[in-house]
């Protein structure tokens, strides 16, 4: 288990469904991973929402996770505290 890592996720606001879609790449070939959440972009909900989703997703704390590039973006970068490897495959 690593420190932390860094991840860069692909958000879609206002969807059907809370949902974590998967991995892909994007036009530079950048590893990301599309998530999609029910709540719209307004006053950091989305983000709030992504960081609940992710958190139950991978059984850590929603502390340990931390928009540190992407804030207003759709594209955002984390850095999550005590995820295990495999959880990123």
């Amino acid at each position: 288990m690593s420190e932390f890592h860094t991840i860069t996720i692909r958000l879609t606001p206002n969807a059907r469904q809370n949902a974590i879609l998967g991995w892909e790449e994007d036009l530079l070939g950048e590893r990301l991973l599309k998530v999609q959440v029910t709540v719209v972009p307004e006053k950091g909900k989305a983000n709030k929402a992504l960081i609940a989703l992710l958190s139950k997703h991978w059984k850590i704390p929603k502390s340990a996770i931390r928009i540190v590039r992407g804030e207003t973006s759709r594209t955002k970068t984390l850095e999550v505290k005590g995820l295990d490897d495999s959880a990123l495959s």
